[in-house]
């Protein structure tokens, strides 16, 4: 939903009528995951999607009918074959795609997520309402799916905060929302995840810009004036001039952020190591050769920290996708950091990757 924002406000701005469709179920090797959105307009604009491009001209035709009037649609879409002229998904799998008119609850959400808190919307896919929940225990729109949310979050959404983004539970084998008649549709938006780079070294330039590219947003830490500035990080969206120390603390670093070490020099690995470890960081990665690996953990074991938590770095950062100039090792760090994010029962990611060197 974050990723077509801007065009919605664009279009509601303008006074265009919006319809939106969601994929609320997959199975098989679907080209789009859980929540995926594509938004139309009655004047005939498109973003977001809901395929790839495999179903969205059938998709379209099908919101212009909800614009005009016709009642959601819920719709499901499989293969096509051999022939390939059905409409269908070329990749194979099956997806449903819920199509809906924007409605006051859509309008509410787009503050929240602006402002980048976490909200939670749960959608009936039975033509029925929509209900928001914050982690405060504020409810906005159709009280029939308190219960549920109840169910699902406690106070009633005191643990919205811990989920990773995105759709939590989904019409799933016919397993729907607790005491909600209805299959209903869940989803969580958290704050986007943030990159914390610690040392304005050469790699973090490209880093930066990578990484906004996926969406993260990115800290840049360093004490030295002459590397932490505009000029080198004009899109940066923290720049900090501060020792890792005092920029980052323990209780402020969670499952949403992501910390990249690439100092080089111990007076600033060991306590932005320190920090991360003891966070809740959801991923912790140090540059450096094995021999600076194995001197970094020594200190570490020093200060009393045991093997499991120094089993979080990963080290040398980045998977072996053989680069070696400043934008190859940039993509080789941000592609173990989106595995990690992707793969969190693989954290380790053994058998992907071999040491990632700098030449800083």
């Amino acid at each position: 939903m974050r990723e077509i924002l801007d065009d919605l406000n664009r279009w509601l701005a303008s006074g265009e009528q919006i319809a939106l469709a969601t994929v609320v179920w997959a199975e098989g090797s679907s080209p789009r995951p859980l929540g995926s959105r594509l938004a139309m307009t009655g004047s005939g604009q498109m973003t977001g999607s809901v395929s790839g491009g495999c179903v969205e001209g059938a998709v379209f035709e099908e919101a212009q009918e909800v614009l005009s009037g016709g009642p959601p649609k819920r719709l499901r879409y499989s293969a096509v074959d051999e022939s390939g002229w059905e409409v269908g998904l070329a990749c194979g799998g099956t997806i449903e795609v819920y199509v809906e008119p924007l409605v006051d609850a859509h309008r509410r959400l787009l503050a929240p997520l602006e402002t980048e808190e976490t909200v939670a919307l749960a959608t009936r896919l039975d033509g029925g309402g929509h209900l928001l929940a914050w982690p405060d225990g504020r409810l906005e729109g159709d009280r029939s799916l308190a219960p549920g949310l109840t169910a699902l979050f406690p106070g009633p959404a005191a643990e919205l905060r811990h989920y990773p983004e995105g759709p939590v539970l989904g019409e799933v084998e016919g397993v729907a929302l607790s005491k909600v008649e209805g299959d209903v549709f869940l989803e969580v938006f958290t704050p986007p995840p943030t990159l914390v780079i610690v040392g304005a070294v050469h790699v973090a330039v490209p880093l930066v810009t990578l990484s906004q590219t996926l969406g993260f947003r990115v800290r840049v830490v360093d004490a030295r004036r002459a590397f932490a500035t505009r000029e080198r990080f004009p899109t940066v969206d923290e720049l900090i001039v501060a020792w890792p120390q005092e920029a980052l603390k323990v209780g402020e670093l969670g499952p949403q952020h992501y910390v990249v070490i690439l100092s080089h020099d111990p007076k600033f690995d060991l306590p932005a190591l320190q920090v991360a470890l003891r966070s809740q960081a959801a991923y912790v990665g140090l540059i450096g050769s094995r021999t600076t690996q194995a001197k970094r953990k020594a200190a570490l074991r020093e200060a009393g920290f045991g093997e499991a938590e120094l089993a979080r770095i990963h080290g040398p950062v980045g998977l072996d996708l053989g680069g070696r100039e400043p934008a190859e090792i940039a993509l080789a760090i941000l592609a173990e950091i989106v595995a990690v994010r992707a793969r969190p029962d693989r954290p380790d990611l053994t058998g992907f990757r071999k040491p990632v060197r700098s030449r800083e």
